[in-house]
C-alpha cells in the first residue's frame, strides 16, 4: 500500500502579513497531482488543516476543493485535527464526509477506532490520534497524569488493544500530532508545553508499523518508523534551510519494513536570513541571489541607520522583517530582550518577571501552581476556540485563577504565539 504523508497545511495563514493562499492552493494542486501520478493508494494529513480555531472563509473554501478533488480521485484520505484547529469545528460533518471517503478523526474518544483499508497483503488499520491536550483528555483516556507522554500512552494503549483484536497480519499506521523527543522546533509552532514539559519519547509509538507525525514544520525522521513530514510552506524565517516535502510510505507484508520516498513541495518564494552592517549588505556582491528571495535583514550598526527599510527594499524589494541587533559585547546590560528571553517557556517568562518586579523574590511552590494552572487553562480555551472573537481576535483567550480571598491571583491573556500574564500576590502586582 502507498501511501502520502503529510501535515501542517495551516490553512490561511500568512507571512509576515503576505498572504499565502495562492501558495497554498498551488501545494493542493501539487498534492493531487502527487496522488493521481504516483498511484497513491491513501492519504494521511497529520494535523494543523487550519492555522487558527476560526479559519478565514478563503481558507474554509480551499479546504472544501482539497476535499471534493481527493473524493473524486476515489482515494481514501485520514486527517486529524491539530493544536490549531478547533476539534469540534473541524468534525462538523465527519460521519456525512465519511461516506466519500475522507475520514476526519477529531475526537479522541475513537482513537481506538481505525478506519480499515485493504490491499493485496491483507488489512491496513490506520488510527487518527487528534491533538491531546492533556487538561482536556486525561480523564477521558485514563491518562495516570496530565502530561503529553501519559496521554499519548494512554491512546496508544487503546490503540494497541485495538490491534490486537484483529486479523493476524493486519498492518496499522498511526497519525498523531505531537512533540516527540529528538524532534527540531521552528519559531512558527505554538508552544504545548505541559508541566515544564512539551515532547512524548518515540518509544510511545512502539508496536505499529507507521507513525505519521504532524506539529513540527521541519520533514525529519525520528526513527525509522516514526516520521514527521513538516510543513508544506515555510511559516517563519527560521526554516529558511527546510526543504519542504512529504513522504510516499510503502507497506509491504506483515513484517517487512516499510520504504521511503521524499517528494519535493513547490517553493513560492526563497527565504533568507542577512546579517551585517547596511553598508555591507547594500555592497555585498555574496548576496545577489538573495534579491527575490522573502529577506529578513538583521542590522548590526551601533547606531541606528536612517531609514534602513527604504534603503534595503531598493536592493531586496521583498525585505519583509528588519531586526537591529547592534554588536556589543555578550555581557552587556542593553542585550535586546529577544535574546534574553530566547529558549524559556512562557511560565518561565511570567516566574522571571515576578521575580524582577518584586526584587528577586520568585513564587514560591503554591503561586508556581496557581501560574501553571492558569497557563493550561488558557491554552485549553485556546485550543477549543472558546473565544471565537475580542480584542484579542480568533483563538485568543483569557483564564483567571484564583487561590483563596486575598491570596494570589493569576491572570493569563494569549493571543497565537503571544502570552500575557498578571501576577497579584499579596497586594503586588507584576505585568
Amino acid at each position: 500500500m502507498r501511501i502520502l504523508h503529510t501535515s501542517d497545511w495551516h490553512l490561511g495563514r500568512s507571512f509576515h502579513r503576505v498572504s499565502l493562499l495562492a501558495a497554498q492552493r498551488e501545494f493542493i494542486d501539487h498534492l493531487i497531482t502527487t496522488v493521481r501520478d504516483r498511484r497513491i493508494d491513501a492519504v494521511v494529513v497529520a494535523g494543523d488543516i487550519y492555522d487558527r480555531a476560526v479559519p478565514p472563509l478563503a481558507a474554509v473554501e480551499l479546504f472544501d476543493d482539497a476535499l471534493h478533488r481527493l473524493a473524486d480521485l476515489g482515494v481514501p484520505t485520514v486527517m486529524i485535527s491539530g493544536n490549531h484547529d478547533s476539534a469540534r469545528r473541524l468534525g462538523v460533518g465527519a460521519g456525512l464526509i465519511d461516506r466519500a471517503g475522507i475520514h476526519l478523526r477529531t475526537d479522541p474518544a475513537g482513537c481506538a477506532t481505525p478506519v480499515v483499508l485493504a490491499d493485496d497483503h491483507g488489512e491496513v488499520a490506520f488510527y487518527g490520534l487528534p491533538y491531546l491536550e492533556p487538561g482536556l483528555v486525561r480523564e477521558e483516556l485514563g491518562a495516570p497524569a496530565a502530561g503529553h507522554a501519559a496521554v499519548l500512552g494512554a491512546a496508544m494503549e487503546r490503540v494497541r488493544a485495538d490491534l490486537a483484536t484483529r486479523p493476524s497480519g493486519t498492518r496499522s499506521v498511526v497519525l498523531a500530532h505531537a512533540f516527540v523527543t529528538g524532534g527540531a522546533v521552528s519559531d512558527s509552532e505554538r508552544d504545548i508545553t505541559v508541566g515544564g514539559v512539551a515532547s512524548a519519547p518515540a518509544e510511545v509509538f512502539d508496536g505499529v508499523d507507521y507513525a505519521a507525525l504532524g506539529h513540527l514544520h521541519g520533514c525529519q525522521t525520528i526513527t525509522e518508523r516514526v516520521r514527521y513530514s513538516g510543513s508544506p510552506l515555510a511559516y517563519s524565517f527560521s526554516e529558511a534551510a527546510h526543504r519542504k516535502s512529504m513522504w510516499v510510505v510503502e507497506l509491504g507484508a506483515a513484517g517487512e519494513a516499510p520504504s521511503y520516498q521524499r517528494v519535493e513541495c513547490p517553493v513560492p518564494r526563497p527565504l533568507a536570513r542577512i546579517r551585517g552592517r547596511i553598508e555591507e549588505l547594500l555592497a555585498d556582491p555574496d548576496l545577489d541571489r538573495h534579491e527575490e528571495a522573502w529577506v529578513e535583514a538583521t542590522l548590526t550598526d551601533a547606531v541606528r541607520p536612517h531609514e534602513p527599510m527604504a534603503r534595503l527594499v531598493r536592493r531586496f524589494p521583498h525585505v519583509l522583517t528588519l531586526v537591529f541587533d547592534p554588536e556589543r559585547p555578550p555581557e552587556d546590560p542593553l542585550a535586546s530582550y529577544a535574546q534574553r528571553l530566547r529558549g524559556r517557556s512562557d511560565r518561565q517568562i511570567a516566574e522571571d518577571f515576578v521575580a524582577h518586579v518584586r526584587g528577586g523574590r520568585g513564587p514560591d511552590a503554591a503561586e508556581r501552581v496557581l501560574l501553571e494552572d492558569a497557563l493550561e487553562t488558557v491554552r485549553s480555551e485556546a485550543h477549543e476556540g472558546v473565544v471565537p472573537g475580542g480584542e484579542n481576535g480568533p483563538g485568543a483567550a483569557t483564564a483567571t485563577v484564583r487561590t483563596t480571598p486575598g491570596a494570589a491571583t493569576a491572570t493569563v491573556r494569549t493571543t497565537p504565539g503571544a502570552a500575557t500574564a498578571t501576577v497579584r500576590i499579596a497586594g503586588e502586582a507584576a505585568r
